[in-house]
């Protein structure tokens, strides 16, 4: 049994590198290392280009790149870009000139997952080398340094490593503000805490660079999140759209919905029937002289207080008037033990239904 559940497991390992190898993550694209055209939001290291004009781009010759975009000078293309932001695709518009046809951009194929070796910020000790050089926890990611490439998982801590007490260049993104910024911090071992930084850093799937928060903050009194809205409400003031198609329980009809609708209690509908009485009497003219209950139209839709008190009167109808005549007091009580003499004196009165 232990047997075949291994060799089960084994299938699954098999059949999940096999489907690993067949994901974008082999995907390549132009990776952009510098912007000079100020009009292109391109931003240099975070983007690649994967497409140009609705086509993927598959060919790693940047020849045929270059000769795509000189045969549109004088119009404008579309730009595929993949950013390292969140990971996304987005579409880019860009004019060429026609003289010179250039995007101004400089650019090399690259695989995607050249942007997967950031380390992430996740913890700051007061008075460290990363405290001193100003990294904030959660917010900021190293993504490089100019001293030299860093690649893997280790490949920062050994570059850590070979600057001990020297001044460290590094390249820090701090998604919150949305800004790449260069930091120098000097490792070093007798500051007075553990690691030559004094910071935690992560890395792998769970740290890679989210989408920037873009949403500008809510100035004071606004509302932060605003509620669903149905497919037939209108937009909101200065729209254009009639006021005529606002969904309110008040000013629609209940008739136009099935039987089944359940109304909550505090719904106001028009409604056939009349209004309880207030103060809590009990309804008037449940019963009639007949012993027929007046019943309520079938189209009429009660409200939850109507259909407690009917169901309140029906159970006071179904005890009968044992309970009125007990109330009343008519019937005496037992004797006394003891008691013949002023027992035999007791004789019960009759009762109304007697007489």
């Amino acid at each position: 049994m232990f047997g075949a559940l291994n060799r089960f497991i084994s299938r699954l390992d098999s059949d999940s590198q096999t489907h690993q190898s067949k994901t974008p993550r082999d995907a390549a694209g132009f990776h952009v290392l510098k912007n000079t055209n100020q009009e292109l939001a391109i931003e240099p290291w975070f983007d690649f280009i994967v497409g140009i004009n609705g086509r993927t781009i598959d060919n790693p010759d940047d020849n045929l790149f270059a000769t795509e975009v000189r045969n549109c000078a004088g119009s404008t293309i579309s730009l595929g870009i993949y950013s390292a932001k969140g990971q996304r695709i987005r579409e880019v518009y860009a004019s060429i000139p026609a003289d010179p046809p250039n995007l101004g951009l400089s650019l090399h194929w690259t695989p995607l997952t050249a942007t997967e070796d950031v380390w992430h910020i996740l913890d700051v000790s007061p008075n460290s080398p990363a405290d001193l050089a100003g990294l904030l926890p959660y917010g900021d990611y190293v993504i490089g340094s100019p001293e030299g490439t860093v690649k893997g998982e280790s490949g920062l801590v050994e570059l850590i490593e070979e600057f001990v007490d020297r001044p460290l260049r590094l390249y820090v993104y701090n998604h919150e503000y949305d800004v790449l910024r260069p930091v120098t911090i000097t490792p070093s071992r007798s500051w007075g805490g553990s690691g030559l930084l004094g910071c935690v850093l992560g890395f792998g799937a769970l740290h890679r660079i989210p989408a920037p928060l873009n949403e500008p903050p809510n100035a004071p009194g606004e509302t932060m999140f605003e509620a669903a809205r149905l497919s037939n409400e209108d937009g909101r003031p200065g729209s254009g759209i009639s006021e005529k198609k606002v969904f309110s329980p008040s000013t629609t009809a209940l008739s136009e919905y099935s039987s089944n609708f359940v109304v909550p209690a505090n719904a106001q509908y028009n409604s056939s029937s009349p209004p309880p009485p207030l103060g809590g009497a009990p309804p008037q003219n449940i019963h009639h002289k007949s012993g027929r209950k007046a019943r309520a139209p079938q189209n009429a839709v009660l409200s939850m207080d109507d259909y407690f008190k009917e169901g309140e009167a029906k159970s006071k109808e179904l005890d009968g008037p044992s309970t009125s005549r007990a109330s009343d007091g008519a019937v005496p009580p037992p004797p006394k033990a003891g008691g013949g003499n002023n027992a035999s004196r007791t004789s019960p009165q009759p009762t109304p239904d007697e007489a």
